[in-house]
C-alpha cells in the first residue's frame, strides 16, 4: 500500500481488533513520525498498563513521543512540519473530557477540529468503536459514547481515508462506503 503524504486517515474499530497496529502501519514509511499518547496512566490497573507496555515495545525507538490530555489540539501545534503523527487514541481525549459541561466540551472539540486541519502533513488518528453492544449502564457511560461517535462524525467530514479494522483485518470505508 502507498504510503500517504497528508491529511488525515481515521482508523476506528472495536477493542483489540488491530486498529492501533493498523495505524503504526500507516505511518511507518515515513522518516519522522511523532506518536501522540492521549491516555491517562493506570497504575492500579495491570491489565492496562500491560496493554501500554506492548504499545510502547512495538514503536521504533526513532518516533518522537508526546503525551497529552485535553490538550490535544495544543499537543499538535507543537509537532514539527514534516512529522507524520499518529494518535491514539480519540478515546483517550474523551475521558479527559468527560467532566467538562457541553458549551466548554463543543470548545475543545472545534479547537482539536481546526488544529488538525490545519496540519499540512499526515495525521492518522486511532477511534475506538463504541455502542455496537451493550448500552452503557452509567450516565457517564452513555456521555463518553455520545461524545466519541459525534467527534468521530465531525472528523470523518474531512478525512482523506477512513478504515475499519475487525478481526485484525482492515477495512477501507471510503472505497466501499456510502455516505450516510
Amino acid at each position: 500500500m502507498a504510503v500517504a503524504e497528508s491529511g488525515l486517515i481515521l482508523v476506528t474499530g472495536p477493542s483489540r481488533s488491530g486498529k492501533s497496529r493498523w495505524a503504526e502501519s500507516l505511518v511507518e514509511g515515513h522518516e519522522h513520525v511523532t506518536y501522540v499518547a492521549t491516555s491517562a496512566p493506570r497504575p492500579d490497573d495491570e491489565g492496562w498498563e500491560q496493554r501500554m507496555r506492548l504499545h510502547r515495545q512495538r514503536r521504533p525507538a526513532q518516533w518522537t513521543l508526546v503525551e497529552t490530555d485535553l490538550a490535544l489540539g495544543d499537543a499538535l501545534t507543537t509537532i514539527p512540519e514534516g512529522h507524520a503523527v499518529l494518535v491514539d487514541s480519540l478515546g483517550g481525549f474523551v475521558a479527559w473530557g468527560l467532566s467538562l459541561e457541553t458549551d466548554a466540551w463543543h470548545q475543545q472539540c472545534t479547537h482539536l477540529l481546526k488544529c488538525l486541519r490545519e496540519r499540512n502533513n499526515l495525521v492518522v488518528l486511532v477511534i475506538e468503536e463504541t455502542g455496537w453492544g451493550i448500552v452503557p449502564s452509567t450516565p457517564v457511560g452513555g456521555l463518553f459514547r455520545d461524545r466519541l461517535g459525534t467527534l468521530a462524525q465531525d472528523l470523518e467530514q474531512f478525512s482523506q481515508r477512513s478504515w475499519l479494522v475487525v478481526q485484525v483485518r482492515a477495512i477501507d470505508l471510503h472505497a466501499i462506503g456510502v455516505r450516510v
